[in-house]
């Protein structure tokens, strides 16, 4: 491996017709293994989360571990979970764009996919929390039938502004930034796959004015997205700190969601990317252990400061020092089956991560795949000791009532993941993986680096 990660690492000179053709390849040469990877995939989702879904709307939330005072579950585990995944994206593209970092271009497409995909499945779990998903309409801003205004006051309310927009621009900057390569892909392309792409690049024609345009128009959309990195999640975070209940009340949560976000964002990248390169090995040209050193560097420093925010989080409790915070944080860290989860979390996402110190882990393909499979591992985990854990804990001794979540929430939990590779899979097929024109620009064709 070691001098095979050596011929990685040497830049490769690729002219304008080789990397189209070998992004091409990714989303035309498709072979029957990766139909039935992807069918077997796409019958997963439908048995874990289509049809336990359906299940649960037929007999109604009953068939859920939801109870009285836990009201919120692994439903809004999960919506918090998907959030944090798409905050990388946005990251990567818009902020590594911001700053002028090259070696941002060949994972760039990959993690603004994983940012869209991530933010279908939030919308998804929002609608899987509500138990009737057709009453969906009295969260519109409208007086409906029950004569009732929202609250525009409450975190709720937040959400639907924040994640609304969020997932309004992603759309917008994914689409902008792949104008160019669809204008490239066309002339590669036959049948439906020609008439689509000329449809999508609206006619581009490569003229100096229109890349001036784009280029401009790519930095303000990367300036006006940079803040919702930091807003979205936060706002997320104020949905439990601007409660009364102990485990809740954290000013610190707005920073801690957010390291934690981008924490197991830049875990899920890199999970896609290694499977990527694993299915399509002419990647390896362009995702190369390089960004792998890079993205390690990422993840050791978020590591680190979600620990100290952890600790921050856990020490505020004490010093707070009311019954109600003291008996939260004895049952969050002293009883079981909580201790062992959270001392599991405490691994996956604090011990584990600080072998990323030495740069031969960080080069190492197979030894990033399985931290990061860990550190997603350990940030549902914390997401998880967050919210159901810190109401079934809720004051006066007679509300206390244990949560355990049942085989629905289980299910469904898991057919997410299951859902999410399927439409990976899929969009990589319809949309370039790998944008072809920011990875010329990273090759040095047409001019050199130092050129203008």
């Amino acid at each position: 491996m070691s001098n095979h990660g050596h011929d990685e690492e040497t830049k490769v000179r690729v002219d304008f017709k080789e990397v189209n053709r070998d992004i091409f390849s990714v989303m035309t040469d498709t072979g029957p293994r990766y139909y039935v990877v992807m069918a077997l995939f796409a019958m997963a989702a439908v048995g874990l989360f289509i049809l336990p879904w359906a299940y649960q709307i037929y007999n109604g939330q009953g068939v859920t571990g939801l109870n009285v005072p836990v009201v919120w579950g692994v439903y809004l585990v999960n919506f918090v979970f998907w959030v944090g995944v798409a905050h990388a994206g946005t990251l990567i593209s818009a902020m590594l764009f911001i700053t002028k970092t090259p070696w941002r271009r060949a994972i760039a497409r990959s993690a603004e996919s994983m940012t869209l995909l991530a933010l279908f499945l939030v919308t998804l779990f929002i609608f899987i929390h509500m138990g009737r998903p057709w009453n969906f309409y009295w969260t519109f801003p409208y007086p409906n039938q029950r004569q009732l205004w929202l609250n525009f006051q409450s975190p709720i309310m937040f959400d639907v502004f924040a994640i609304g927009t969020y997932f309004t621009s992603s759309v917008v900057f994914l689409y902008f930034g792949m104008i160019p390569d669809f204008a490239a892909l066309k002339h590669h392309a036959t049948g439906w796959r020609k008439q689509l792409y000329s449809v999508l690049s609206v006619g581009w024609r490569g003229s100096d004015k229109e890349w001036h345009v784009h280029g401009k128009a790519t930095m303000f959309f990367a300036s006006f997205i940079m803040p919702l990195v930091v807003s979205v999640h936060s706002i997320v975070s104020w949905d439990f700190a601007l409660s009364i209940v102990p485990g809740y009340t954290k000013t610190v949560f707005a920073p801690y969601f957010v390291t934690g976000a981008l924490l197991s964002g830049f875990a899920g990248v890199i999970t896609m990317l290694t499977l990527v390169r694993w299915a399509f090995p002419v990647t390896k040209k362009y995702i190369t252990l390089m960004h792998y050193d890079r993205v390690g560097v990422f993840i050791l420093v978020l590591s680190l400061t979600w620990s100290y925010l952890t600790g921050l989080e856990v020490f505020t409790g004490i010093y707070a020092n009311t019954t109600y915070e003291t008996e939260h944080l004895i049952y969050k860290l002293a009883v079981s089956p909580y201790i062992y989860l959270f001392s599991l979390m405490i691994f996956c996402n604090t011990v584990l991560p600080l072998i990323l110190i030495l740069k031969k882990v960080r080069k190492s393909t197979s030894a990033m795949f399985v931290m990061c499979l860990f550190i997603i591992v350990g940030m549902w985990l914390e997401r998880y000791l967050i919210i159901p854990n810190s109401l079934s804990r809720k004051f006066l001794p007679y509300m206390w009532h244990d949560y355990m979540p049942t085989w629905v929430e289980g299910a469904i939990t898991i057919g997410a993941f299951c859902a999410f590779v399927t439409m990976f899979m899929v969009m990589i097929k319809i949309a370039p993986i790998i944008s072809p024109f920011e990875v010329k620009e990273d090759s040095g064709v047409p001019m050199e680096k130092g050129g203008h």
